[in-house]
């Protein structure tokens, strides 16, 4: 992922001070996540661009600890700027965004006339906008287009901001917008990333008119974190926020989405009366430790792409503690949905929570025929979100999760559930899960799809 600064300034190498790094030089440094350089594309006294290339290590990332779960071993993580090149950002140039400069202290205030670009960027144009016109930049947020074979806009942006800047407030306001705009951060999220986040938003971000979704982007979205930060960048006296994500949770709650979810589908299986069930796409297994607990289900199995999001299951389930009797009930096994797989055939349900919109429109065609072509449980479970519902989210802007590929309307996942139904031999039961509004329905949709009764003479 590639970030550029330029500038105009006579001497416009001044910039090279400003960074600490020499514009006759290619810089390198080891960062957590791969392999951060510096180099100066041009470097004259009229104009001098500085260039931030992050070459991200595919395995080493997916090797942390606190990485996010990566879905699928080719992903946009190494090529789309996004928390990852933020913080190398704040490793490389650190004396810059501090504002500090031992050659040039007399520019550090100055501002300067900056043209920062950012080639690949994950989010919409219109939210870029949102967040940097009221910062003084001039934004262009080109919407970088998809293969012309299918037509359309993809979701990334070709960024590149102008205006007269600190080098240090412009630092700054890219540490803390490219991981917002991308919603996403590659590490836990805990108390001190409240004090990252006014250090660097000190001077702009009280008086920023989208402050409350940056907040919450940045601080991925653990509410009391985001209200502390809120309070306190508004001069309120604000409770030490908790150290664990669970002490959010008060001690009389309303149920969550995951878990209203969680219990439709439980009812669901109920309803068909299934024992033996495949969770296809389990990722950490948050159903199958719901299943392990009924002991009417005799058989389940998990099965993931990715052999990282087993592993994560496993150690969650506890599989090596559980008692062997529990053992035996559960299954883990490496598996694409878009490829036939006979281990999966003969069970009474499968289950597809929250998986089909992270699947490319062009692979659903394989995944049908997978799922209710060669397996054909008796039962098929799916549940999806209702992308009608986003507008009762405040601050969200495009889909709900980074990883979404489509979000249908409850039209659209009606067409696609009734055709697969008759295309399979299935008969189907549309629901809402979640508390619904009058005007656009529930959050998630859930679809149970029923093998069609044999008529015998």
């Amino acid at each position: 992922m590639l970030l550029t600064v330029t500038t105009t300034h006579r001497p416009a190498t001044d910039l090279g001070y400003l960074l600490v790094k020499h514009p006759d030089r290619i810089h390198s440094f080891d960062v957590p996540t791969g392999t951060a350089f510096v180099m100066y594309p041009e470097a004259t006294d009229e104009r001098c661009t500085a260039a931030l290339l992050l070459d991200v290590d595919p395995q080493r990332l997916r090797g942390r600890r606190d990485a996010f779960e990566l879905s699928q071993f080719v992903n946009d993580r190494p090529y789309a700027a996004s928390s990852l090149l933020a913080s190398a950002l704040a490793k490389v140039f650190r004396s810059a965004l501090r504002g500090a400069s031992k050659d040039r202290p007399e520019l550090v205030g100055v501002a300067l006339p900056l043209e920062i670009r950012v080639p690949v960027l994950r989010g919409s144009a219109e939210l870029a906008t949102r967040l940097f016109e009221p910062l003084g930049w001039s934004v262009a947020a080109t919407p970088i287009p998809i293969e012309p074979e299918l037509g359309g806009e993809s979701r990334y942006v070709d960024l590149t901001l102008t205006g007269s800047r600190t080098l240090s407030a412009a630092l700054n306001h890219l540490y803390v917008l490219l991981p917002v705009l991308d919603d996403a951060k590659h590490y836990w999220v805990a108390p001190d990333e409240i004090d990252k986040l006014l250090r660097s938003g000190a001077g702009w971000l009280a008086g920023h008119p989208e402050k409350v979704l940056i907040a919450r982007r940045y601080l991925a979205h653990k509410r009391a974190l985001a209200t502390t930060a809120l309070q306190q960048l508004e001069g309120e006296e604000a409770e030490e926020p908790p150290a664990e994500e669970e002490a959010e949770l008060p001690v009389v709650r309303k149920q969550s989405l995951a878990e209203q979810r969680r219990d439709a589908v439980l009812a669901a299986l109920t309803e068909a009366g299934a024992t033996r069930v495949l969770d296809l796409g389990c990722g950490g297994g948050a159903l199958l430790a719901a299943l392990l607990k009924d002991r009417r289900y005799t058989e389940i199995v998990g099965t993931d792409v990715s052999a990282r999001a087993l592993e994560i299951a496993a150690r969650k389930l506890r599989l090596d503690r559980l008692p062997e009797r529990q053992r035996d009930r559960l299954k883990l096994w490496q598996s694409a949905l878009t490829y036939r797989d006979d281990r999966l055939q003969g069970f009474d349900a499968a289950v597809l929570m929250e998986v089909i919109e992270h699947v490319d429109p062009p692979r659903l065609p394989a995944l049908e025929a997978t799922v209710f072509g060669h397996a054909h449980p008796a039962s098929v479970v799916v549940t999806t979100p209702n992308v009608e519902y986003n507008v009762n989210y405040e601050g969200l802007t495009g889909m709900r999760h980074s990883d979404h590929r489509f979000e249908w309307t409850r039209a659209e996942f009606a067409a696609w559930a009734t055709r697969v139904a008759s295309e399979y031999g299935y008969t189907v039961d549309l629901r809402g899960v979640g508390d619904a509004d009058e005007a656009t329905g529930s959050p998630t949709q859930l679809a149970l799809f029923t093998t069609t009764p044999e008529v015998t003479a």
